[in-house]
C-alpha cells in the first residue's frame, strides 16, 4: 500500500516536471542552433551599430537564404566574435580608390561606409579574387575597424549568423 502511494507521488511529480524539462531543452536547442544574442563590442560598426547594442543573431537564415552583400554578420575569428558587414562575395575582386568601392572593376554605391576608406585592393592580400566559401568584410567605421584589410578573408565556416535586429537599448529597438 505504501509502495503504491509512493509510485503515484512519483508519477504525479514527473507529470508536473516533464513539461518544464521539455521547455528548458527547447530553449537550449533554439539558443544553440537558431537564435541567440550578441553584444556589440567597440565602435567599428558606427554609425549603424553602437558599442553595447544587444542584438539577435540569426543562426539559421544563411542555411535557408544564403549570405548577401552588405549583410551584417558575426564571425568567429581567432576565438573572437567580430561583427562586420559583407562587402566582397566569392568570385569578386574588391578595391577602394578615392573612397569609392569597386567590385570587379565597376563602381558600386557603398552607403554604409563611415569615414574614409583608404585606397585598398585584394592584391595587397596577395589575392586575385575571393575564393569560394570566403568573404571580404569591413566595419562601417572604416577608420576604426579590424576587418579583412588586416585579418584577411573570412571563411563561411567561421560565420556564426546574421545580425539584423537590435534588442537593447530600447530607443534603438528594431531592424537595422
Amino acid at each position: 500500500m505504501e509502495k503504491e502511494k509512493n509510485t503515484k507521488k512519483v508519477k504525479k511529480l514527473l507529470k508536473e516536471i516533464i513539461p518544464y524539462i521539455l521547455i528548458i531543452i527547447s530553449i537550449l536547442l533554439i539558443k544553440k542552433y537558431v537564435f541567440t544574442t550578441v553584444l556589440v563590442n567597440g565602435d567599428s560598426m558606427n554609425n549603424t551599430l553602437k558599442n553595447k547594442d544587444l542584438m539577435i543573431l540569426n543562426k539559421i537564415e544563411y542555411h535557408l537564404k544564403g549570405i548577401k552583400r552588405f549583410d551584417i554578420i558575426v564571425a568567429n575569428v581567432s576565438n573572437t566574435k567580430l561583427i562586420k558587414r559583407i562587402i566582397g562575395m566569392p568570385g569578386d575582386y574588391i578595391e577602394y580608390q578615392n573612397n569609392e568601392l569597386y567590385i570587379n572593376g565597376e563602381k558600386v554605391d557603398d552607403p554604409y561606409g563611415n569615414g574614409t576608406t583608404y585606397d585598398f585592393d585584394l592584391k595587397s592580400l596577395e589575392i586575385d579574387k575571393i575564393p569560394a566559401n570566403y568573404y571580404f568584410v569591413l566595419g562601417d567605421n572604416r577608420e576604426d575597424s579590424i576587418d579583412s584589410r588586416m585579418i584577411g578573408l573570412v571563411s563561411k565556416d567561421d560565420i556564426l549568423g546574421h545580425a539584423s535586429f537590435i534588442l537593447f537599448p530600447l530607443n534603438r529597438f528594431g531592424s537595422v
